[in-house]
């Protein structure tokens, strides 16, 4: 009983420990299909027999099918074996199950996505050494399930999942010898048993994206009647919004003299504004006005030749981010060259999530550290 209480505790520790590393990934299908497989250690529950320290694990393989964020539907094998004790005997149990499960995740969004499981199960089992002659033989029955498990995210196909199930049997013999301690999910004296599954799960197939994280993408787009009817409902005085004042307030945030005349000064000129959406290289309607002082500014400049530095936060792989990062800073290239900018004077490289000017804790901070630097020469 030790053993296989340290077994059990090791085996979940090691899930904490392993998600240390794990990455949040905001990006969620809507609907999936997936597959997964693992190990499992499972224990009688209801029975009088004594439970033995080994001989109690099998194995699993699913197919997954979720229609929305929350709910979803399995189809399972499940090879199990029991050991336990009824006198001086050592009973066997090996079985072959097969189990349909609906599935409903709470948080599905979260790095680790808890879910609750129900569903019914056939299965064929084969007991030897029983004291009860009779009893040896194989034999085919039907079971209740009840679980609670957790996904715990590992990659953005790639799942660890953990779970515990409670099975009810119809019957008092599935352990090899009649009689019970307590009834199960089926009422009356019957067997049960719990397994605890440890495996993966790899998502093969994913659907249009969800927008039940919409509040990690940062701003949308502005509504500028919305506001301009907010200033003038709220204002002391008859008021108009004055934009070209606005547009001068931009300005004056803005580096303007981003050279020193005849050096060869280098700077880093940080586009403050110039943010993108979670996932995305497409540029947030706000940033266009901070593009067009860049292009100003560099037509003004035609000596100076810059380098694009695209960043991202720390959500995802860091192969994923520089990649991610490199498309960002070529969408601003794209948008300079478009305004006159002449495309050789502007390099572009991707530099991930490195560098952060902001902490990735928060929605705010990584929506900040989603941004555009330039690397700016004097020629």
């Amino acid at each position: 009983m030790k053993r296989q209480f340290y077994m059990v505790l090791l085996l979940f520790l090691f899930t904490f420990l392993f998600t240390d590393a794990q990455v949040r990934y905001d990006w969620l299908p809507q609907n999936s299909w997936a597959i997964g497989f693992g190990g499992i250690f499972d224990r009688y529950v209801s029975t009088n027999t004594t439970q033995t320290g080994a001989g109690n694990f099998g194995g699993y393989l699913s197919v997954q099918r979720n229609f929305s964020e929350h709910v979803g539907v399995r189809l399972a094998g499940n090879l199990l074996s029991f050991s336990s004790k009824v006198g001086t005997k050592t009973v066997t149990n090996s079985t072959i199950a097969g189990d349909f499960d609906i599935l409903y995740y709470l948080v599905p969004v979260e790095p680790i996505s808890p879910y609750l499981s129900v569903g019914i199960g056939g299965m064929s089992y084969t007991i030897k050494n029983s004291p009860t002659n009779n009893l040896n033989k194989s034999d085919t029955d039907y079971k209740l399930n009840l679980g609670f498990g957790a996904e715990w995210n590992i990659g953005k196909n790639w799942k660890i999942n953990t779970e515990l199930t409670y099975n009810s049997t119809p019957t008092s013999k599935f352990d090899g010898a009649y009689g019970t301690n307590s009834g199960g999910l089926l009422g009356g004296n019957t067997d049960t048993y719990m397994t605890m599954n440890f495996g993966f799960t790899y998502y093969f197939a994913m659907g249009e994206r969800s927008h039940l994280n919409d509040e990690y993408d940062g701003i949308g787009s502005v509504d500028y009647n919305k506001i301009e009817d907010i200033v003038k409902k709220y204002a002391t005085q008859p008021t108009e919004v004055d934009y070209n004042r606005i547009e001068d307030i931009v300005k004056r945030n803005t580096p303007k003299e981003v050279v020193s005349s005849g050096s060869a000064a280098t700077s880093n000129w940080v586009l403050l504004g110039v943010n993108f959406r979670f996932d995305s290289a497409k540029l947030e309607p706000e940033s266009m006005p901070i593009l067009y002082n860049a292009a100003e500014i560099l037509l003004a400049h035609p000596e100076i030749k810059a380098e694009i530095q695209g960043y991202t936060d720390n959500v995802g792989s860091e192969k994923a981010n520089q990649r991610l990062s490199l498309e960002r800073a070529n969408t601003v290239k794209n948008f300079l060259v478009a305004k006159g900018v002449v495309a050789s004077r502007l390099t572009t490289v991707g530099m991930g999530e490195s560098n952060p000017i902001m902490s990735n804790k928060t929605v705010e901070g990584r929506s900040l550290n989603r941004r555009i630097e330039f690397k700016v020469l004097n020629k």
